[in-house]
């Protein structure tokens, strides 16, 4: 079963359900599309599901495989997806299309212009949700039949305030402690999570220069947590050498939080160990 192009095993995957294709237009079969990523622009794996687009994490034990009906498969990878706001992989794109100089606002653009992208050609699946999701952060004008897209931002900050506003009331829920720090502090924290999907310049600095909030203190604990990004390029061959390892060898990639780093269990034993004992128990 081809997961992924050019790969032929089996992976297991958990992600949310989607309405049915019928309703929505959509395909039904969920497909692995390789775009870049927000931050650090290299190409990333994404899940796209009948118009929802969805990231992927990545959790590894030093042992271990799935039990899929009568087949087994030797790869013991967690996959989960987790739905991920449209504009985050997109602003990038519209940002470079408007081609900003200064105090000039910069172009208007077709959107099959802007989500055209070199050696990225899955950006186009991403065309009809564009469409819609975009105008929360663009400026539209109509000529006939055509709209021109180009990024506003007064909008932008708009929406980056109502992202940060939205984290700040969910970290108490998650962690208690939240619940002692004052509001500022919270609010950093959050712009510490956004900051794992835009780039500093423009809409980092832009951003803390409104809150008043210094950039670099705001994203420090988010650079000092290690990730292992699913990437289109490097993850496959990790899972398979990761299943070959010994439980106390550790591997240390350095990216941004995207995605957590995979966690290795070091005392996981195999079937036969397990059937072991329990015959020995039983003498």
């Amino acid at each position: 079963m081809a997961w992924c192009e050019g790969v032929d095993e089996v992976r297991l995957l958990i992600a949310p359900t989607t309405t049915d294709s019928s309703e929505t237009g959509g395909e039904g079969i969920g497909r692995i599309i390789s775009l870049r990523h927000p931050k650090s622009g290299t190409k990333t794996c994404y899940l796209l599901n009948n118009h929802l687009l969805q990231e992927i994490h990545w959790f590894k034990q030093s042992y271990g495989s799935w039990f899929l009906g009568d087949y087994v498969s030797q790869d013991g990878s967690l996959y989960t997806a987790t739905p991920i706001d449209p504009v985050f992989l997109l602003l990038p794109l519209f940002e470079e299309a408007r081609m900003k100089k200064g105090n000039d606002p910069g172009k208007f653009r077709q959107l099959d212009e802007i989500i055209f992208v070199a050696d990225y050609p899955e950006y186009q699946h991403l065309l009809s949700i564009a469409e819609n999701c975009m105008q929360v952060v663009c400026e539209i004008k109509e000529v006939g039949s055509l709209n021109f897209f180009r990024l506003d931002d007064s909008k932008v900050l708009a929406w980056m305030y109502h992202k940060a506003c939205q984290l700040k009331k969910a970290l108490p829920t998650l962690d208690q402690n939240y619940a002692a720090r004052d509001d500022k502090d919270t609010m950093a924290e959050a712009v510490s999570i956004l900051a794992e999907y835009l780039k500093d310049e423009p809409w980092l600095n832009l951003f803390c220069r409104h809150l008043k909030l210094n950039l670099q203190e705001a994203t420090r604990k988010g650079l000092e947590i290690e990730a292992s990004p699913f990437t289109a390029e490097n993850n496959i061959d990790a899972s398979n050498t990761l299943q070959q390892k010994n439980g106390h060898d550790k591997k240390n990639v350095k990216t941004g939080r995207q995605v957590k780093k995979a966690k290795v269990e070091t005392s996981s034993h195999n079937i036969k160990d397990m059937f072991t004992r329990a015959t020995r128990k039983r003498s």
